[in-house]
């Protein structure tokens, strides 16, 4: 059976894993017959939002601890992932991958990746190991991937201008399909970033999945 690793930022779209598509993803690996483990750094995050009224809410969280809501306390620090247990990896979006295994959302072009997180992504890269990489999470690869990367975000044009400003090639996609890097064997799908519903998610975030489970 092949073995998924997973990365997750947190519980909730606002300030961590956008819910829908990690459990989508980790659904569509079950049913291609693999199975996913999940991991996530050892973090406060940026921030938390009050999903029912939008505001900031002063208080801390912590990425490893929120994201184990998401895989039911089957979860561990990013920074123990060893590579060579997994045949591929994942990464759903939401804003906790843009704010806390990143501070894209806060830097764009410029920002910084969580170092735990670099790691375990890079090395997947280095060891030429299929990744696929969701929503808005695909604004990481130029810095794991180096220059020409290409991937897409779907069509916002100042995220696809600063994934281009960092060094990676951006594809338009619709959300129903994905984008596939075929010398780097990586995957991405606008999932959110064009979604208006849990079914439309599911259709690039199912077709991903399945290209993923293959090359793996």
């Amino acid at each position: 059976m092949k073995k998924i690793a997973v990365i997750l930022s947190g519980s909730g779209v606002f300030d961590g894993t956008e819910i829908h598509e990690a459990v989508l993803a980790l659904l569509a690996i079950e049913q291609q017959g693999a199975s996913w483990h999940c991991f996530a750094p050892n973090i406060d995050q940026y921030q938390v939002i009050n999903h029912l009224t939008g505001e900031v809410s002063h208080e801390t969280r912590n990425v490893l601890v929120e994201s184990a809501r998401i895989a039911r306390g089957n979860i561990f620090d990013v920074a123990t992932l060893n590579i060579n247990d997994y045949d591929a990896l994942l990464v759903p979006g939401g804003f906790g991958a843009a704010n806390n295994l990143s501070d894209f959302a806060l830097h764009g072009s410029a920002c910084q990746i969580n170092e735990d997180v670099k790691q375990a992504c890079q090395a997947f890269a280095q060891a030429n190991k299929p990744a696929g990489y969701l929503c808005i999470a695909p604004t990481l690869i130029p810095q794991i991937y180096g220059p020409g990367a290409k991937a897409t975000i779907g069509n916002d044009p100042d995220t696809a201008a600063a994934f281009n400003a960092m060094g990676g090639e951006h594809i338009q996609c619709p959300v129903d399909d994905f984008v596939l890097d075929q010398k780097r064997r990586l995957l991405t799908t606008p999932a959110y970033m064009l979604a208006t519903n849990i079914s439309e998610a599911a259709t690039g975030i199912n077709k991903l999945v399945r290209e993923l489970i293959k090359l793996a």
